[in-house]
Parts: C-alpha cells; structure tokens; sequence
C-alpha cells in the first residue's frame, strides 16, 4: 500500500509539474503576442488614433456577448465606485494606445517598448500615496534603475532629430497604462475579467472615437493592410496577449507573470530587426538593459 500510495503521489507531481510547465510556454508565447503591437503598427500606414480605434473596437465587438452574460450575472456587486473607476481605465487605455503608437511610429522600437516599462515607476508612487502601501528597499533600487535606463534612452535619442519627441511620447503612454492599471487592481475585487474588460473595451473604444473626430479624422477610407494590422494587434496582442496574463495568475505566481512580461521588448526588438533592418543604437540597448532589470527589482 505505501508503495502505490508513493506511486499515486509521484504521479500527481509530475501532473502538476507538467501543467505548470505547459501553463509557463503559454504565457511566454503570450508574451510574443503582445510583443507584435508595435510591429503592427509599423506595418500599418494609418494615424495612431485611427489603430487605437480599430484596435479596441474590434475587442469591444468580440467581447460584447460574453460580457453582458457577466454583467447581468454580477450587476449587482458594483459599487458606483467600481464603474467610475472602469470608466476612467479605459479612457486612460485609450491613451495609452495613442501614445504608444505614436512613440512606436517617432522612435526605434526598442526604445518605445522600454520606456513604456517605466509603467512601473508610476505604479510604485501611486501605491506609496495613494493606496499607503509600503516599497521594499530592493524596490526602490529597481525605480532608481530603471529611471537611469530611460534617461540613457532619451539621451542617446535626443541627440537624433525627432526620437526625442518619441520617447516622451512613449514615457507618456507609460504614465496613462499606470493609470489604467491601478483603476483594474480596484475594479477587479468585484468585477469578473469578461465584465470589468467589456466596459472598458467599451469606454476605450467611444474615447478613441471622439479622438478621431477632434483630429478631424475618418475611421473609413484606409487600406485592408491598415484593418487587418488592426484585427491582428486585437487577436494576437489583446486577447492572445493581455488576457492570457490574467488566465494565468490563477495558477502561476504573480511575480513570474510579471517576470516573464519584462521580455516584450527583447521579441520586439528581434523581430524589428528582421522585418524592417533595425538595429538599435548603443543608448537604446544600454537603456534597455536598465529598465529591463530595474523592472524585475521592482517587482521583488
């Protein structure tokens, strides 16, 4: 009996183990899938706010049925408080999406994609004023850090014409993704994913618009590369990409998830290279390497 009990046990183990592992290339493979939105939009000839548009709306279209089902379901365990803060996560995703497209289109894209990182260094100020949590002290070096890589960045991209603009467009999008991210940690605490990604699909989808319209610009009228560069970031970077981080959490450490994140950039950078012979510069690699590893100090 005590050996087939250890024989039951050694096969559970290895269940586990093998789940975990097939969890672990699912989330790296995510982790290419979100890598690909910058590539897309250096295909895509289209204004930004015209991909933040086609981007988001065709998630909005997709997620609609599901998430009016899980809506109705939990209607009833929203506070206002709940839908004011899904509410302003998406219109700050919105510009994110914006800046972020626009960064890609201005600078290299291993700049754009570091800085964007720096996501982090918002989120750890935001959590010491206005959540009161406490940073560790190896947190702290890794904010330090990863502001020395993107300054290193913008540096060495100040000295060419027009990168500058990109990178602060870039820092930009990081700022308004923070955002967003500290709205969804409230939301989600009564809100299902398929109901708090619905109504900020939603909200994301409508703010692009007006966007569109202030600039004075059509979402008709572009090329099929523009719509399909558009489908393809909302299949492979938001519900192949994103969503596959937030299945994952259920059964893979938090801080792995974030760890494994960190290596968008590097996919980033090697398929820019193939697709458009784009070699980042000394700055942006050494840059790079800072924010990279600033990032997972923070993450401690």
């Amino acid at each position: 009996m005590s050996g087939q009990c250890q024989s039951t046990i050694s096969y559970r183990e290895k269940v586990s183990t093998s789940g975990e592992l097939k969890t672990k290339i699912i989330v790296i493979l995510g982790v290419v899938g979100a890598s690909l939105s910058a590539i897309f939009v250096r295909l895509s000839s289209a204004p930004a706010p015209v991909l933040v548009f086609y981007r988001i709306g065709f998630a909005a279209l997709l997620m609609t049925v599901p998430g009016i089902k899980a809506i109705n379901r939990e209607r009833q365990q929203f506070t206002k408080k709940d839908i004011i803060c899904a509410v302003i996560s998406g219109i700050f995703l919105a510009f994110h999406f914006y800046t972020y497209f626009t960064a890609v289109k201005m600078t290299c894209i291993a700049a754009a994609v570091a800085l964007t990182d720096v996501e982090v260094f918002f989120v750890s100020f935001a959590m010491i004023f206005f959540l009161h949590e406490k940073i560790s002290k190896v947190a702290w070096i890794g904010i330090a850090v990863t502001f020395f890589g993107s300054m290193v960045i913008t540096y060495g991209d100040g000295i060419k014409d027009g990168n500058l603009v990109g990178d602060l467009f870039a820092i930009s999008s990081a700022f308004f993704v923070a955002v967003y991210t500290l709205m969804g940690r409230i939301c989600r605490r009564h809100m299902s994913t398929a109901s708090y990604t619905t109504i900020v699909y939603w909200v994301c989808a409508l703010t692009a618009l007006a966007l569109l319209i202030i600039q004075g610009l059509s979402p008709f009228g572009y090329t099929t590369t523009d719509v399909l560069c558009g489908l393809g970031m909302t299949i492979f970077c938001t519900l192949l990409g994103h969503s596959v981080f937030s299945w994952a959490l259920k059964t893979l450490n938090p801080a792995y998830v974030s760890t494994v994140k960190l290596l968008e950039p590097v996919f980033s950078s090697i398929i820019g290279i193939f697709l458009f012979s784009e070699i980042p510069g000394l700055f942006a690699v050494i840059g790079a390497v800072f924010v990279i590893v600033g990032v997972y100090l923070t993450g401690e």
